[in-house]
């Protein structure tokens, strides 16, 4: 087995494709999730703000779909991708009808207008 120096750490040659290989992935799991679910929010269980924007969810009767990302294997890089993808680093990250609503100020926000609902209705996550 071959092994290469690789920043502060030493890694193999396949833990090193195997790593670049999952970093690829997540992009596209990501978006294949975001385009299966009318909503989707990738959160932390551990997260307050994460658990305030699910809570907002189920009390609308939101059928939606909560990736813990610090439950998944590769949340670490699903997360990042994210970040590349929307210009948000954190979570929750909220998307409705596949569009990319923002953390959870910004989906109370929208709510407190009153432009929420509408959103989750036109994505099929909620009955009129």
């Amino acid at each position: 087995m071959e092994v290469v120096a690789f920043g502060s750490g030493v890694m193999s040659k396949r833990q090193r494709s195997q790593e670049k290989s999952t970093g690829v992935m997540a992009l596209p799991k990501a978006k294949e999730i975001v385009s299966a679910n009318p909503v989707v929010v990738f959160s932390k269980s551990y997260c307050p703000f994460c658990k305030k924007v699910k809570k907002l969810l189920s009390e609308l009767e939101v059928n939606y779909k909560a990736v813990e990302l610090d439950q998944e294997e590769d949340g670490g890089e699903v997360q990042a991708a994210l970040g590349e993808w929307t210009g948000q680093k954190t979570v929750p990250n909220v998307f409705i009808g596949g569009n990319h609503i923002g953390g959870c100020d910004k989906t109370m926000a929208v709510h407190g207008e009153g432009k929420l609902v509408p959103l989750l209705i036109q994505a099929g996550a909620i009955k009129a």
